[in-house]
């Protein structure tokens, strides 16, 4: 049996994979087991922040291989000090708890957040208020938390507690607050896979104003807004405003798994002995990989993220067959005229990866992507959305 048939017969079937079987990449290109070359605007779904097989990542993945490859968190790492410091000067967050996964650093969050309303409101002040239209991960706590009822479908009953809200509507966010007894209010700055769709300045500013008022945590999710997405080093930092709680993986691992917990001065303390934990947390490898991708997002470096975002945002707003395009940074949704499903087929098909949000084309490139190949991508892109049915 070829790749294809082994994949489907002994792996579960969670993914509509697309018909690439992938061998090798560098940079923004990926390349097949034919050898077809694929400018890659999806960069493993945000995760790939620096591209293919970056020098300066793979040299600090080999040096820390070479040393110590994973101990468990019984014992002191130079890796995750290094990088929990960082993290905490580069934010102003107090403390950092480290795990695998964008889904497991939410958990940290929510854990948190309810340990803090436990101790100092009661046991019955435990709700998280949450946007609909958001998505927070795949776990069943993390599904309760997501505000989308197409991916609690089969999977009920969900973890209780979760009370999602409309987007933008500050009054019913009140009236939650006011009758729901809740800990924290958990949002993503930008919904990624809700469609692309940022927050209004406005509603962010509101709603830190009444988690504040009401000694509310808020919990921002920056899993795929996060490490230099937006062009800040937090899309938080775009709106002005100083969160309790911070949570994000993705591009922070450059390529290896890490979820990240920023704990705020509220909570720094929250957690003791026992009170959370992670096998795989804080491993040195992946810590050693996050410190060579962190230790670059400077400021310099996130103008150029803006230019390139700027430079998207101008040429497919002049595109025929775009009707709108929507994100942050180089997170940028496109609402085709077609439909998106096709535009990304058709891509692949011309050398170019995009990913698909509800009814858009998502583009994730690799932050470092250069300019005259991000000009090639779009140009092939907005040559196939101008295309007629």
């Amino acid at each position: 049996m070829n790749l294809t048939e082994l994949d489907k017969k002994y792996i579960a079937n969670t993914y509509s994979r697309f018909p690439v079987e992938a061998e090798h990449g560098k940079g923004a290109f990926l390349y097949d087991k034919n050898g077809k070359e694929y400018i890659d605007l999806g960069s493993g779904i945000g995760v790939n922040a620096f591209g293919y097989c970056d020098e300066i990542w793979q040299n600090a993945v080999k040096e820390q291989l070479s040393t110590l490859s994973h101990t468990s968190n019984l014992y002191y790492t130079e890796p995750s000090v290094k990088l929990a410091k960082l993290l905490c000067e580069r934010t102003g967050m107090k403390k950092v708890f480290f795990s695998n996964s964008g889904a497991e650093a939410n958990e940290c969050a929510i854990k948190a957040a309810r340990k803090y309303a436990a101790e100092k409101k009661g046991a019955d002040c435990f709700n998280i208020i949450t946007l609909k239209n958001s998505f927070h991960g795949r776990t069943l706590t993390t599904l309760a938390a997501t505000g989308q009822d197409k991916f609690h479908e089969l999977f009920n009953p969900l973890t209780p507690g979760f009370i999602s809200v409309s987007a933008e509507d500050i009054k019913e966010l009140e009236n939650a607050v006011k009758t729901e007894k809740p800990a924290a209010v958990m949002l993503e700055c930008i919904q990624g896979e809700g469609g692309v769709i940022p927050l209004s300045a406005e509603y962010i500013k509101a709603v830190r104003r009444i988690t504040e008022e009401n000694d509310i945590l808020m919990i921002i999710d920056e899993v795929q807004t996060g490490n230099g997405r937006t062009g800040k080093l937090y899309a938080y930092m775009n709106y002005g405003i100083m969160p309790d709680i911070v949570s994000t993986a993705k591009g922070l691992g450059g390529g290896l798994p890490l979820g990240t917990t920023l704990l705020g001065e509220k909570v720094e303390n929250i957690f003791g002995f026992g009170d959370h934990g992670s096998t795989f947390g804080a491993n040195p490898v992946c810590c050693a990989a996050a410190l060579s991708v962190f230790e670059r997002l400077d400021d310099g470096f996130l103008s150029e993220v803006t230019k390139k975002s700027e430079f998207l945002f101008d040429y497919f707003k002049n595109c025929k067959g775009i009707k709108s395009v929507s994100g942050m940074g180089l997170m940028i949704g496109l609402e085709t005229v077609r439909p998106a499903k096709n535009i990304a087929a058709e891509a692949l098909e011309k050398g170019v990866l995009v990913l698909t949000a509800k009814t858009k084309v998502r583009l994730l490139p690799p932050l470092n992507i250069d300019f005259a190949v991000l000009e090639k991508a779009a140009k092939i892109l907005s040559e196939i959305c101008e295309k007629e049915n």
